[in-house]
């Protein structure tokens, strides 16, 4: 089972690829969708669905998990990021993946055992339960720790026959 972990952002947009055979993960991919900041919103927005679109082409994942986006104090910047995570949904269901959406706070926990975990502590997990995993960016770290959440719950919570029925 392939999963891709996706940490929506406009600017960076970080994903990651494992595998889950039995209760074993391992690294496949990781890296960001960086979209050009001069650039306008709709073509930003563009940039973002074209990168994750030539990602799911390449890597053929079979279930995508994204994480749900936190409210900032400025609503614009809040906006934007929604329209992005927006894109992040679009591309894989349009593709007729099963999509999954996790909490911060859910990620974290299941990652590293707390809600509130660092950045640092996500990403040392991260490369503590992927082996040989060299981390392109903190983005691509996050990613894979949503990646990592969606297996642990996924059969944990019986997710996997809901979402595989989802996706037929």
């Amino acid at each position: 089972m392939r999963l891709l972990g996706i940490d929506p952002g406009l600017r960076n947009t970080g994903w990651g690829l494992i595998e889950v055979e039995n209760n074993h993960l391992k690294h496949v991919a990781d890296g960001r969708v960086v979209s050009r900041n001069k650039d306008t919103l709709a073509e930003r927005l563009v940039q973002l669905f074209d990168g994750l679109d030539k990602i799911i082409t390449g890597l053929k994942p079979d279930e995508v998990a994204v994480e749900e986006t936190f409210v900032n104090v400025n609503a614009t910047s809040t906006l934007k990021l929604g329209q992005a995570r927006g894109v992040t949904l679009l591309v894989p269901a349009r593709r007729g993946l099963p999509v999954a959406e996790y909490a911060p706070n859910m990620i974290k926990k299941s990652v590293v055992g707390a809600g509130h975990a660092t950045k640092e502590q996500v990403q040392m997990m991260v490369k503590t339960l992927l082996p040989g995993c060299l981390i392109d960016s903190p983005d691509a770290a996050d990613a894979l720790a949503v990646a990592i959440c969606h297996a642990h719950q996924r059969e944990s919570s019986g997710l996997a026959a809901q979402l595989t029925g989802a996706g037929a």
